[in-house]
């Protein structure tokens, strides 16, 4: 009982002595301290300095922390260590004493916890401090009155179909706008449009940033998520995040500071657990949808940008997956960046996580303004729900003309029973034409000339900082050279898994071995084993037309989407880009020749000497990438599949058959097409390769020095990939 009477006593004198020195401190205004605290004589935890806002809500937790540094210093002098124990609870006893902390402030304040020591797991709700604190361009966006057609080409003529009707709206740094509305209402399109991916003559209206038209100076400070998750599935996370580093970040960070700062978007986005895993895709298991989204969201936030927009982030997720992707949005947005989002069916805790809120309806714009003013507005129209409702489910219901279970104004009611039964569904409600109709006009009278009036209001920046988004001057993060390096090393990285798939290599082997047996040691020195073996090296030219003719039509038609959203944010240079991308083949290409012709040409019995085996080789690489280079300019020529594929197929059936060997006299008017096929070239220098020592022409083939072929060869190596160049070049690029 007395110990009980002496620590009562003891916890009120500590008490009284708490409050004394934080009324005595309480006039020292928005100072920054350094918390230790001290844990049973084993260590102290130090929490990552705060500074506390002089007045206001954080008055009580600056007393709590001055009162606690004051008892430290005390403690520490206590010698005792059933003493330090006893005044180390007595530190944890402020919230009893007056001091206090609110309840929504605890989870900020963590004052006896280390940052440092609590690993990021975004799984499981713990978040670390966030990097993108640099400063950044404040961007504020503008739109006013943006209206967009298509023209729809019908069989006999075009329409015009309105995707936008005249919609306005703006956000501010560190908000976060949601574009809703259900599907066909316009949302992606506006979208794409305030994102400047889209420019087409038939777009009205005025798009500003910080009340500046578009400039390419804008494609370094703006990030864009598409809908699908366009990555390379044979890359990690962290090989992906740091390929796009390296390519965007500003020339004047090296390549070490870029590489941390992939690993700070890696580590900030929580996909540290799965950074040395693949992507994945269809056929490759890889990372979950959530982590997919999220490796597309930190491509964009890793070079800082001021704008974001993201097509619906949330698509495919689950209700929890897709809050922590938003709540994610909502601390990036908080550093300052403005964010435009679309999304599609929110559940209401996410939907009370945006700032700024924009409904669509078929084109037209239905509501604009603060979020979490959406319902009120809606309830002061006539539109209230009768039953208890998701505010999204219910605005959506609205969007689509849906008045089941929601109030219907009485404006509309009398029109139900004024007009005809065409205007009157079977349950008595209005259709959903006469609700969308009512709830255009509802904001045209009501809201729409003051949101109007808020936009044209001057943006709180100076004239430099307007200036800033004018610059036409296209900013590239590497050079030349470095945009080749590190494409190179990105394409064979991805390709490397497809060239040496056992699928390939036994595609392979398994045709050498089966040309091996059927030419068994063959005799040349006979014309019946010399006419064999001819037999054999036209199989081999043809073959080596057209195994890499039908892989390099699929590489840029697959690329397609990558290379559109790269170059769009100017990633790279076209030209870089393509050197790296054929050049990267070639060391994959060399391989598996080499294995087919070890096989082929000592069963076959060719000539057994090293100079003719290495000319064979060399021949069929120079095949190769002629063949390939077709392949290329086809797919980049047409970039369709089905017609890329029905082309090569006629095109090199036309060069086997005019390859020297099934027609010998062709007509006159025809036969220059020979000189087009790089398999009658390739047919040629084989049997030189092989043959010039024993006869001067095969199969009425004149067997030369071999000079024309070889040139032949190269000028369509060169010659094919400059047609795919250009016709990449010429490709509809979106900005």
């Amino acid at each position: 009982m007395e110990d009980e009477n002496y620590a009562s006593g003891l916890w009120r004198t500590k008490s009284e002595q708490l409050e004394s020195v934080a009324e005595d401190l309480q006039s020292t205004p928005g100072s920054t301290e350094s918390i230790r605290v001290a844990d049973g004589g084993s260590g102290s935890l130090t929490r990552k300095s705060r500074r506390a806002s002089p007045g206001g809500r954080n008055t009580h937790i600056r007393k709590a922390r001055s009162a606690q540094t004051n008892l430290k210093v005390e403690l520490d002098e206590v010698n005792n260590g059933a003493a330090l124990s006893r005044a180390s609870s007595l530190g944890l006893s402020f919230s009893f004493t007056g001091f206090s902390v609110p309840l929504d402030e605890v989870s900020s304040s963590k004052p006896f916890s280390d940052d440092e020591d609590i690993p990021e797991d975004i799984e499981a709700g713990i978040h670390k401090p966030k990097f993108q604190t640099e400063p950044t361009l404040p961007i504020y966006l503008k739109f006013t009155d943006v209206t967009y057609k298509v023209v729809l080409k019908g069989m006999t003529k075009s329409v015009d179909k309105e995707i936008l009707k005249g919609i306005t709206g703006c956000v501010n740094p560190g908000e976060v706008l949601a574009l809703m509305g259900p599907s066909g209402s316009g949302k992606t399109s506006l979208l794409n449009l305030i994102g400047a991916r889209l420019h087409q003559p038939t777009i009205g209206g005025s798009i500003t940033y910080n009340d500046q038209p578009y400039s390419k100076f804008l494609k370094s400070r703006i990030g864009f998520v598409t809908q699908d998750d366009v990555l390379f599935p044979h890359l990690t996370v962290k090989e992906t995040l740091t390929y796009a580093a390296r390519l965007r970040l500003p020339k004047t960070l090296t390549r070490e500071q870029k590489e941390k700062r992939a690993l700070d978007v890696i580590y900030e986005l929580g996909l540290e657990r799965c950074q040395d895993t693949m992507i994945g895709g269809s056929f490759v298991r890889g990372v979950s949808g959530g982590e997919r989204k999220r490796v597309c969201i930190g491509n964009e936030i890793i070079i800082n940008p001021s704008l974001l927009f993201l097509d619906e982030p949330t698509s495919g997720l689950d209700s929890t997956t897709a809050l922590r992707i938003v709540q994610m949005l909502h601390d990036i947005a908080e550093a300052g960046k403005t964010i435009v989002t679309t999304i599609h069916q929110p559940s209401s805790r996410l939907f009370h996580k945006f700032d700024k809120l924009i409904l669509l309806g078929k084109g037209n714009l239905l509501y604009f303004g603060k979020a979490s003013e959406a319902m009120d507005y809606f309830k002061f129209i006539g539109c209230s729900p009768l039953i208890t409702m998701n505010p999204a489910e219910f605005l959506l219901d609205l969007a689509n003309g849906n008045m089941v279970d929601i109030s219907v104004p009485s404006e509309l009611e009398d029109k139900v029973h004024i007009e005809n039964a065409e205007a009157e569904t079977s349950n008595g409600k209005p259709s959903a034409a006469v609700v969308q109709e009512y709830l255009v006009e509802a904001y045209e009278t009501k809201v729409a000339e003051t949101e109007k009036k808020k936009i044209l209001v001057p943006i709180p920046l100076d004239e430099e900082m307007k200036s800033k988004v004018r610059s036409r001057k296209r900013q590239w993060g590497a050079s030349w050279l470095e945009q080749y390096s590190i494409l190179f090393s990105r394409g064979f990285k991805e390709r490397r898994h497809d060239y040496f798939s056992w699928l390939r290599i036994t595609q392979v082997l398994s045709t050498a071995v089966i040309l091996g047996l059927l030419w068994w040691q063959s005799d040349a020195s006979n014309p019946k084993g010399l006419q064999d073996q001819a037999g054999l090296l036209f199989f081999i030219a043809v073959f080596w037309g057209f195994f890499p003719v039908f892989t390099a039509i699929f590489t840029f038609p697959q690329e397609r989407a990558m290379l559109n959203k790269e170059r769009a944010t100017d990633m790279y240079r076209l030209s870089a880009y393509f050197v790296a991308r054929t050049t990267s083949d070639l060391p994959l290409d060399l391989v598996l020749p080499v294995l087919f012709l070890l096989v082929v040409y000592f069963m076959a019995g060719l000539r057994l000497s090293a100079g003719p085996f290495f000319l064979s080789i060399l021949t069929v690489f120079l095949c190769i990438v002629a063949a390939q280079g077709l392949g290329l300019a086809i797919g980049a020529t047409l970039m369709d599949l089905k017609r890329a594929t029905t082309l090569a197929s006629v095109t090199v059936m036309t060069f086997m058959l005019a390859g020297g060997f099934f027609v010998k006299n062709v007509p006159i008017f025809i036969s220059w097409i020979r000189y087009l096929s790089f398999n009658y070239h390739t047919y040629k220098l084989l049997l030189k390769v092989q043959y010039e020592h024993i006869t001067p022409s095969i199969n009425g083939i004149r067997i030369d020095s071999g000079i024309n072929e070889v040139i032949a060869l190269i000028a369509m190596v060169f010659g094919y990939r400059l047609l795919a160049y250009f016709s990449l070049r010429w490709m509809k690029v979106q900005p």
